[in-house]
């Protein structure tokens, strides 16, 4: 159960309720401080729609950061947003492989973004090794990029878990396809 409450549109200021299109929990809970809820979302959005990472790569972090943390909010619903932008069933059968140590059929930049992610949740940064091989791939632009969205979900994985905002039920249905290992 939330630590927080939950806010509807009509206990939201009317210059507030544009953050509310998005009719999830997440949202729902951080309009309780709407000017910061506004940056989050700000954000948010430029990862989303405004980057120039490619979008599945982009997607893939997310679901790395997601997994690694164990967080069921963050996981299942990049599922369901990883697959509006190129995620596959293989790729993500790729990511749990590859996090316990097992070969995938992803490609080696995808390989090399998965391991940048878990050292950045593991180690806090990614080693000198991993950031060149991904280097090899990736313009200033889209490394900074890169780092900065697996930054932001290492962050929202912790606003998620420390104000135990709830996975809504539709998104619960992922976890019967993707079982992530310690969460009910």
């Amino acid at each position: 159960m939330a630590r927080l409450p939950y806010l509807e549109a009509d206990q939201v200021a009317p210059e507030y309720r544009d953050m509310l299109k998005r009719n999830t929990n997440l949202h729902k809970l951080l309009v309780n401080s709407p000017d910061m809820a506004r940056a989050f979302n700000g954000m948010g959005g430029f990862i989303r729609f405004k980057s120039k990472l490619d979008p599945r790569l982009r997607e893939l972090a997310i679901l790395q950061v997601g997994w690694m943390e164990k967080s069921e909010y963050e996981f299942t619903h990049h599922v369901k947003i990883g697959k509006e932008f190129g995620v596959t069933d293989e790729d993500i059968q790729g990511l749990m492989s590859e996090t316990e140590g097992k070969p995938s059929k992803l490609e080696p930049l995808a390989k090399a973004i998965l391991k940048g992610a878990r050292e950045m949740v593991k180690d806090l940064a990614m080693s000198d090794a991993t950031f060149a091989e991904i280097k090899k791939d990736l313009s200033n632009e889209h490394m900074t990029d890169l780092v900065l969205t697996i930054a932001f979900y290492c962050a929202v994985v912790r606003v998620l878990a420390t104000l135990q905002i709830d996975n809504e039920p539709q998104y619960k249905e992922v976890l019967k396809q993707y079982p992530i290992p310690g969460v009910k």
